[in-house]
């Protein structure tokens, strides 16, 4: 059931349910069927990476290469530039003007008109320390600082910074740079762990464990703070409340992360974080103070699947002799299964895909770029979200996800209590789009959402693209109503009216079946069907059915409402559909027993009589 071609695929939006899904896996995933309407606020800009909503019903945004700070009008799209910080750099992909936070007391007339940032730069002066050996590298004085600006409401510019801190470790990748005051007007910064042990960076030792020493601190030498989240008094000092870990109090409030881009904070102060996972695993947490996340022991959950700690810089090889790969691991490098951590940690709320680990990470899809199809997102943000009665319906306390390689935007629906997420994640707006931050509007019913304006995302009809569809824009999507099961409510995609993928009509098509018999096949079935999925049809479809990356979802939330009361007929004709550049070309019994794995995995149990090759008796057995 291979298929890449884009127009079939925006054509084939069915999916499925399963009767209980772990709320972690890309079962949880389904399409979203809100409606929206879509316009591009405006484009061009350079790098858009934070966007919040200002008191001046004003949207600001800090462009990462522009190296900008803009307000932009939510109706006209007209930009007017703050101020350009001419001392940030921005050499590669993940440094430059990055997070932003608004005091929350801006423009309320106490005084406090202040606008903080975070941004690279280089400072080669004395007592420097190069983070890389390479002299010609624009990375080896690179730092990160956090500067307050004043903001003059009579002429809307941004002047007078002033450096809160100074000199945080950096690098080449993982910089993170998510800013935010919090409720308790400490500024919150998430800093990653330099993208060591991996790709270029593979023979550096991730540090996201080394805590800071109090001679450390003393010397105001901030080398351990990479994989942490910090929490700092609004003048850059160190919170007297702050944790004590390893008996040091510094700006470390939690650490153990891999590359934690998105922060924000629910009504109640619980405060939630999203981190990029390795190949699996992108993270959705909960930080709480002085707590360990378990990087690089541990990613996600420790649950042993498909991930080990592989340490690079200790291979019997000499490290530099070696060739990293994307998706394998030398044998002279020693590895740690997760299971082997024994400290302390907090596990995430959900994660942004747990898979098996016998998951197969070579995707002929995306042929050398195996990253793109890998089991992650590329979770770059997160905002809490609640309708408040008036905003989108069901959204009542939700979290939203942007993603870079996947495109969309994620709704993970939270507890009542906001502890832990609750139901099906929900998938919208998939475009060939890196998304990068939201912002929402007063009434709760617009989403902004700025794009990268340049990278490697997921191309809808399968495999890689470097050409975005709305590269440096701000896009505003705004509720319109509510769909149904059977239709596709991501925006970029037509609304489908077939009752079969492609248009195709069966002499099985329809409801008759609605009175017959309920599906039947064997253990033996499912298990050879297994085997042939991951073969042919997973490349498309998921190893888990449902995230629908390159082909239609095969398991989600749309069973009921698209195949219960249709044959098993049905079903077999439209596998027999797949791939759709040689229909048919399995045999009719390996096409049955693909159906028998996919029934299966919808929660139909195996029994002792096999699932016929016969139309005729397919067409006697109802899905419900």
């Amino acid at each position: 059931m291979k298929y890449f071609a884009p127009s079939l695929f925006l054509l084939t939006a069915l999916a499925f349910a399963q009767p209980v899904l772990a709320h972690d896996t890309t079962d949880s995933v389904v399409r979203g069927t809100k409606h929206f309407g879509e316009r591009v606020l405006i484009s061009g800009l350079a790098g858009p990476w934070e966007v919040t909503w200002g008191p001046d019903d004003r949207l600001w945004v800090t462009e990462r290469t522009g190296k900008r700070v803009s307000r932009i009008d939510p109706v006209s799209g007209d930009q007017s530039v703050a101020i350009t910080l001419s001392e940030v750099s921005a050499p590669g992909a993940q440094d430059g003007l990055l997070g932003m936070a608004l005091h929350p007391e801006l423009l309320q007339g106490t005084g406090n008109e202040y606008v903080y940032v975070a941004y690279t730069y280089v400072d080669e002066g004395e007592g420097a320390v190069s983070a890389v050996s390479d002299t010609n590298s624009p990375y080896r004085y690179l730092y990160a600082k956090i500067v307050r600006l004043s903001y003059d409401e009579a002429d809307g510019t941004l002047s007078n910074p002033v450096d809160l801190i100074t000199g945080l470790p950096t690098g080449n990748d993982h910089n993170a740079g998510r800013l935010k005051v919090g409720p308790d007007n400490k500024l919150y910064f998430t800093n990653g762990d330099k993208g060591n042990n991996q790709i270029t960076n593979f023979c550096q030792p991730i540090e996201a464990q080394r805590l800071p020493t109090q001679q450390e601190l003393d010397d105001e030498n901030y080398v351990s703070y990479v994989g942490k989240s910090l929490r700092l008094d609004l003048d850059g000092s160190v919170p007297d409340d702050n944790p004590e870990i390893a008996g040091v109090v510094s700006h470390v409030y939690t650490y153990g992360h891999r590359n934690p881009q998105g922060i924000d904070f629910g009504p109640d102060g619980t405060l939630y974080s999203t981190e990029h996972g390795p190949k699996t695993d992108d993270e959705i947490n909960i930080l709480k103070p002085g707590s360990n996340y378990g990087w690089p022991h541990v990613a996600g959950r420790q649950d042993d699947n498909a991930y080990v700690y592989a340490r690079w810089a200790d291979a019997t090889t000499p490290c530099a002799d070696l060739q990293w790969e994307n998706v394998g691991i030398d044998p002279s490098v020693p590895l740690e299964a997760e299971s082997a951590f024994t400290k302390a940690f907090v596990p995430p709320i959900a994660t942004l895909f747990t898979v098996e680990s016998d998951y197969d990470f070579h995707d002929p899809a995306c042929g050398s770029i195996n990253f793109i199809c890998f089991p992650t997102v590329g979770a770059s943000s997160v905002e809490y979200y609640r309708s408040e009665g008036e905003g989108i319906p069901g959204w009542d306390q939700v979290l939203l996800v942007t993603t870079l390689k996947r495109g969309s935007l994620y709704v993970a629906p939270l507890n009542a209590e906001g502890q832990a997420t609750s139901g099906h994640m929900r998938r919208y707006f998939q475009s060939e789009n890196r998304l990068r931050d939201t912002a929402v509007s007063p009434d709760r019913k617009t989403i902004y959402i700025a794009t990268d304006s340049s990278g490697l995302a997921e191309a809808v009809g399968g495999g890689v693209t470097k050409t975005m569809r709305n590269p440096g824009a701000i896009l505003a999507f705004t509720y319109e109503g509510e769909g149904t099961a059977g239709e596709d409510a991501m925006t970029d995609l037509p609304r489908r009216s077939e009752p079969t993928p492609h248009g195709a009509q069966t002499a099985a098509s329809g409801r008759e079946g609605a009175a017959g018999m309920p599906p039947r096949f064997t253990a033996g079935q499912a298990a050879i069907g297994k085997t042939a999925y991951k073969s042919y049809c997973a490349v498309c479809h998921g190893n888990t059915m449902t995230d629908g990356a390159f082909g239609t979802p095969l398991a989600g939330e749309y069973f009921e409402g698209e195949w219960s009361g249709r044959t098993v007929a049905d079903f077999y004709v439209y596998a027999k559909t797949m791939p759709p550049e040689s229909p048919g070309s399995l045999p009719d019994s390996t096409y049955v027993e693909i159906v028998a794995y996919v029934l299966q995995i919808n929660g139909f149990e195996a029994g002792d009589a096999k699932l016929p090759l016969e139309s005729e008796a397919l067409g006697r057995m109802t899905i419900r």
